[in-house]
C-alpha cells in the first residue's frame, strides 16, 4: 500500500503515473427536493417513492428517498473533477445500494485507488457512498486514465 492522501478540487488532475494504491478523495453534496426533481426530469425515473410523499409514506421508508443513482452521480462527480480528474473514463462501476438517502441527508462519495492495469492504462477503485459515516452505497470502478504525454 502507497501512502495515503487526500486529493481536493485544487489539486491537479492525476495521470495514470500519480495514482498508486491508497490514494483517495471524497466530494460531499447535500441532496435537495430540487435535486430529486431535477433528476427525475432528467433520468425519466418518476417513481412516486421520489416524488410523491403520501405514496412514500406507505413503503417501508415513510418518506420519499432519493433515487439511488442520484447519490452514484457524486461518484462520477469525484472522478470527473477531483480524482483522477478531467480525461478519465468510466470502464465499469459495480453497485450495492445498502440504506436509502433522504431529503436534506449529506452524501459523501469517496473513492480510493486499489490497483491498476499497466497495459491498459486502467486504475481500479473502492467506491462509496455515506451519509453520517453510515455507508449507503458500496462498489468499486475501473476507469481508463490518460497517461503522461
Amino acid at each position: 500500500m502507497g501512502a495515503t492522501h487526500q486529493a481536493s478540487a485544487t489539486d491537479k488532475p492525476y495521470f495514470f503515473e500519480d495514482l498508486t494504491a491508497g490514494l483517495s478523495a471524497t466530494f460531499s453534496k447535500t441532496v435537495t427536493e430540487a435535486d430529486i426533481v431535477k433528476f427525475a426530469e432528467i433520468s425519466g425515473d418518476t417513481n412516486p417513492v421520489h416524488l410523491d410523499a403520501a405514496y412514500a409514506a406507505t413503503t417501508i421508508f415513510k418518506q420519499r428517498i432519493a433515487h439511488g443513482m442520484l447519490s452514484v452521480g457524486f461518484i462520477s462527480a469525484l472522478f470527473g473533477t477531483v480524482m483522477p480528474g478531467p480525461g478519465s473514463i468510466y470502464v465499469a462501476q459495480n453497485l450495492k445500494f445498502k440504506a436509502p438517502v433522504k431529503i436534506g441527508d449529506t452524501v459523501t462519495a469517496r473513492v480510493e485507488v486499489t490497483g491498476s492495469v499497466p497495459d491498459k492504462k486502467f486504475v481500479t477503485f473502492k467506491t462509496q457512498c455515506m451519509v453520517n459515516d453510515k455507508v449507503v452505497i458500496d462498489g468499486d470502478a475501473t476507469l481508463m486514465v490518460p497517461a503522461r504525454g
